[in-house]
């Protein structure tokens, strides 16, 4: 057994199983070192630069003006389209007051010679309502259809019946039994027509 003065320094150093968990420590700090510089720059690769945010936010704004600028013209073309046909539904409405004018004043027509002169006044009335009336709806822009004598057209016509027979080209149409309208440019009621057949 050697004495302490005899001792040499390298005996001081401890050596045995305790050396262990100390060099997986060393081993764990230098593979974390390791690490940590090469995680940086993967970071840095996602997180995108100040260019591309930038051009990011530049497209959305144009994508965000483009829409709305869209939207605009769109509410525009809906209001043009209520101006021009939002009286639609109430003039087809009327459509059916203008006929019984028409049927009435038809009816007296074919007994003209039959009615007293007494009754003149009440039909020269129901005459001018009748004007009145389809002026009105001229004022909005209520046109009748009076297809007599042209070619039937299915998008504007309603075919009631054909007649063999009347020296007319087929297709052509003969007679007119209900009045058709149209409001601008679109149908607002087809003609009921009776077309001629070979």
């Amino acid at each position: 057994m050697q004495s302490d003065d005899n001792k040499r320094p390298e005996d001081d150093i401890e050596t045995g199983p305790e050396d262990g968990p100390k060099e997986e420590a060393d081993q764990q700090l230098e593979n974390g070192a390791a690490n940590a510089p090469q995680d940086a720059p993967e970071e840095a690769a996602k997180e995108p630069s100040l260019e591309d945010r930038l051009a990011a936010a530049n497209d959305q704004l144009l994508r965000s003006l483009a829409e709305l600028e869209n939207t605009r013209k769109r509410a525009e073309r809906d209001r043009a389209e209520a101006l021009k046909y939002g009286a639609m539904s109430f003039a087809r409405d009327m459509l059916g007051v203008a006929d019984n004018f028409q049927r009435a004043l038809k009816a007296v027509d074919d007994m003209a010679e039959e009615v007293p002169e007494a009754m003149r006044g009440l039909l020269d009335g129901i005459a001018a309502t009748q004007r009145d009336l389809l002026a009105a709806l001229a004022r909005h822009k209520v046109t009748p259809l009076d297809p007599m004598g042209e070619k039937f057209d299915p998008n504007m016509h309603e075919a009631m019946f054909e007649a063999p027979g009347t020296g007319q080209e087929s297709g052509t149409i003969i007679e007119v039994i209900e009045t058709g309208y149209m409001m601008e440019a679109r149908l607002l009621r087809p003609a009921k027509v009776g077309i001629a057949k070979d």
